[in-house]
């Protein structure tokens, strides 16, 4: 049985625009904002950026893509070296599921100038990982694994976070105290070259095939098909130091284009009415 939507204090709510109808575009919520003097979005001004502009270095491009394309999901990725001596862990929002069938994953592994990643170079190596998402009840030991800490040095002992080497397809640990984790192998890793400096690798981009999915019993729907909002608790990235919660959601179903927008004789009315 679903958890009720206020457990937890998650609050599942309608759209900013409950009355909303079929052609109306945009629900002028940006009217309510005092920074905002215009309630038509569409007649506010922008400004155009080249990324590869020549007075325009790389760093801009990053601060701006990650507070703009936002929130985005975190791959806390538990790794163990190929030769099964030492276990990294680390967040990455540069990540994504593309498509179930089968399952695959995308994260983008940036190249510093102090050279590859320990989790990265992990994930070549062993050609495979675990995928943990992190939820609002260990965001602070997360994220303390994020540290500048020098080589060697063991995330895990600094997060306190507890390393289960229960999973079935790789050797790499999950993270026990994650409600949800994927067990992942490397399907094909992509160069990406950079433009600021050429010649040089700025990513790697890793694509994962999810080959044992971990979720917590209490946050599981009995048919396995659902993961419950209320308890998973994701956290997501914002830009700079900014995370994001998601205790408070939308409920908005999806469109039929008969029963809702009235058919060919409404989408025809809608037609009219723009001309």
């Amino acid at each position: 049985m679903a958890p009720s939507a206020t457990t937890n204090q998650v609050r599942i709510g309608p759209t900013p625009n409950p009355d909303w109808k079929f052609g109306q575009g945009s629900n002028h919520l940006d009217a309510a904002s005092p920074s905002s003097s215009n309630p038509d979005a569409k007649a506010q001004s922008h400004t155009v950026i080249d990324p590869q502009a020549e007075d325009r270095s790389s760093g801009l491009n990053y601060k701006l893509l990650i507070s703009a394309i936002a929130p985005r999901p975190i791959a806390f990725i538990s790794t163990l070296s190929a030769d099964g001596t030492t276990a990294n862990l680390a967040p990455f929002s540069y990540f994504n599921v593309f498509t179930h069938d089968p399952p695959t994953f995308a994260v983008g592994f940036a190249h510093p100038p102090s050279g590859p990643r320990d989790s990265f170079v992990n994930v070549r190596d062993s050609n495979e990982c675990v995928i943990n998402i992190i939820s609002e009840h260990y965001i602070e030991a997360a994220n303390s694994t994020s540290i500048d800490a020098p080589y060697g040095t063991s995330e895990w002992g600094v997060s306190g976070l507890t390393a289960d080497y229960s999973c079935e397809t790789v050797k790499a640990p999950r993270v026990k105290e994650a409600i949800f984790s994927i067990e992942a192998k490397v399907e094909s890793i992509k160069e990406i070259y950079s433009k600021a400096n050429p010649g040089r690798v700025s990513t790697w981009l890793v694509i994962f095939e999810g080959t044992r999915f971990w979720a917590r019993n209490d946050a599981l729907s009995e048919k396995k098909d659902e993961v419950y909002p209320e308890i998973l608790k994701p956290i997501g990235r914002m830009g700079g130091v900014i995370y994001s919660k998601t205790t408070d959601l939308l409920q908005i179903p999806r469109p039929q284009f008969e029963a809702d927008l009235g058919g060919a004789e409404g989408y025809a009315k809608l037609s009219n009415r723009s001309k």
